[in-house]
């Protein structure tokens, strides 16, 4: 059963690279689909935009501005009737141990892959009551339900996003607007190479595509799905932190957690002075 009326007009926030560029592709394939694409970097948004068969314009901004929520609402309300889709896709991972990176890591971290989130979503939240029945899609990570050592501030910021997506979801239920959430697992990308990952053939399998994570986010967009792993069997992951929680942080402090924290398109931006990719 679909969550949102057709056709499908959407707002797809990171969408310069990585899952964000590939759901802009998938929904171009929805009859009669509109999109509107943010991120920071103009130059990406403008190709992929010239690129897509359906109508599509673009904001470049950098959702952590305290302007940033305005000028996308003034953007939406210019170009768009109405908006029955946001997938608050951007986000990004600096990877220290608190020791090292403190508190000022963790809030970088929280200020994108949350409070950015938060600020957006209040500014359209209007108007996608006025468009109901309408979605909201929030992409987290199986970060957002077991931490690893060294992605801490990460794991934070997506553990907040999966429990503020739940109780927006009861919440706006009457009013028409579905609330979906998406949790990624290893997905090669831009902003996660995972090429610690990709160049090993034990590791290699555990890597997924953005293409598949694009597929889940219409799942939990235009199908109504509560929730989604990518690719399905992390899924396990979170049951196991229930269930043997001692296991799982044992395993996490260990060389498994260690093998599997691998460096960031953030982390290779700031290493060569570089904003990092979004």
């Amino acid at each position: 059963m679909s969550a949102v009326s057709q056709p499908v007009t959407a707002v797809i926030t990171g969408a310069s690279s990585g899952i964000g560029e590939a759901v802009a592709h998938r929904l171009a394939r929805e009859p009669g689909a509109r999109l509107v694409l943010v991120a920071r970097r103009e130059d990406r948004l403008r190709q992929l935009a010239e690129s897509l068969s359906v109508p599509t314009t673009y904001i470049a901004a950098d959702l952590t501005d305290d302007d940033a929520p305005a000028r996308v609402v003034k953007h939406v309300g210019g170009h768009c009737e109405r908006l029955t889709l946001l997938v608050n896709n951007a986000g990004a991972s600096w990877r220290a141990t608190f020791a090292d990176g403190g508190y000022a890591n963790v809030r970088r971290t929280m200020e994108l892959n949350f409070d950015a989130v938060v600020r957006l979503t209040e500014a359209l939240l209007p108007l996608l009551r006025e468009s109901a029945p309408s979605a909201i899609v929030n992409v987290a990570s199986t970060a957002g339900r077991v931490a690893r050592p060294g992605a801490g501030a990460y794991s934070a910021s997506k553990f907040a996003l999966a429990g503020w997506t739940d109780s927006l979801y009861a919440e706006e239920r009457a009013h028409g607007v579905h609330v979906g959430l998406v949790l990624p697992g290893f997905i090669a990308t831009e902003g996660f190479p995972a090429a610690e990952l990709t160049s090993r053939r034990l590791t290699r399998r555990a890597v997924s595509t953005p293409e598949r994570a694009a597929e889940a986010i219409l799942d939990a967009g235009l199908r109504g799905r509560a929730e989604r792993y990518v690719p399905r069997p992390y899924a396990l992951i979170g049951v196991a932190r229930l269930l043997v929680p001692g296991l799982m942080r044992r395993l996490a402090s260990g060389g498994a957690g260690a093998a599997l924290t691998t460096k960031t398109g953030a982390d290779l931006a700031e290493r060569d002075g570089k904003t990092g990719p979004s």
